[in-house]
């Protein structure tokens, strides 16, 4: 926690995970470098090491802290609990997954190609720190598949799966936690604001969120054990089998589809691939931060 007359980080991030050690350090080493300063991880009853991840997180200086969160179906009191914490210590906060990351598209201008550059995430959000009136900026995603995979790539997720579903779905959020309504009400990852307040949407053209959602089999098939979400049906449930939280054409049970491999994709999209490549690999051997040892992680990004 930040001492008192400290500044306020300007930008920090929240998730509710179980079990995704193997992809905390790629989400947190990539945002990071996009500008995100404090991230509070609420672990709902993981066994696979990831505290482990935590500290070898912190030891590079990500600022890391793990909440044991064990309630299951509990995600919105999770979200609450960590807006009320945040409210002293950071000017925003993102509620999103560790499957899902911003990025911030290639801006032509004229025979130019602007990259993102570094902290651009927190740059973008703190555009609006100073408004009178806004409290929350939303960020479209894209749902991407399996690209062909049968196994998880090694390179992450951000390397490896690279086509989607043409259309955007949902969109997740920064917001103000000074200026969330006093009863913190919250549905998944989006907040009440206080009366006065109101939200914005980026463009598209400025920033998406690349959604890994639909990785391969292995990997996917633990969504049908447990949705954290109290407003979510679990998948194995008999109920509302058309909700757009499910992956359409699967039932109730766990059994991979011959196609899967194959499925929800529609646009072939490099972007953030390339970007990733570029501006993260290491020129010598080509590795990426989040694959290197604890001893060689601290020479990130170029």
């Amino acid at each position: 926690m930040r001492e008192e007359g400290e500044a306020k980080y300007e930008l920090c991030a929240c998730t509710m995970l179980w079990n995704q050690a193997a992809v905390l350090k790629e989400w947190v080493m990539y945002h990071s470098w996009l500008g995100v300063e404090r991230w509070f991880i609420y672990d709902n009853n993981s066994d696979d090491g990831l505290q482990d991840v935590a500290d070898e997180l912190n030891s590079l200086n990500h600022n890391v802290t793990r909440h044991v969160w064990p309630w299951v179906k509990a995600q919105e009191a999770g979200f609450s609990h960590c807006a009320l914490r945040a409210k002293y210590e950071c000017n925003w906060v993102g509620f999103f997954d560790v499957d899902e990351f911003f990025y911030l598209p290639r801006q032509h201008r004229g025979s130019q190609t602007q990259l993102p550059g570094q902290n651009s995430l927190r740059a973008l959000v703190s555009n609006y720190t100073d408004s009178p009136t806004i409290a929350e900026v939303r960020t479209m995603c894209h749902s991407f598949g399996p690209s062909g995979l049968t196994a998880p790539p090694k390179q992450g997720v951000t390397v490896g799966y690279t086509c989607r579903v043409q259309a955007p779905e949902r969109h997740k959020s920064f917001v103000r936690p000074d200026l969330l309504d006093v009863t913190l009400l919250n549905i998944v990852h989006h907040f009440k604001l206080r009366e006065g307040y109101r939200t914005t949407n980026v463009a598209e053209s400025t920033a998406v969120i690349n959604h890994y959602k639909y990785q391969v089999w292995d990997t996917f098939k633990a969504k049908f054990f447990r949705r954290v979400s109290t407003y979510v049906t679990n998948w194995q449930d008999d109920q509302n089998k058309g909700s757009k939280d499910r992956a359409p054409g699967l039932g109730t049970e766990a059994v991979e589809p011959p196609d899967w491999r194959l499925r929800f994709c529609e646009v072939w999209d490099t972007g953030l691939k390339d970007f990733v490549l570029d501006t993260f690999a290491d020129v010598a051997t080509g590795l990426l931060p989040w694959e290197r040892s604890s001893s060689s992680a601290s020479s990130a990004a170029r």
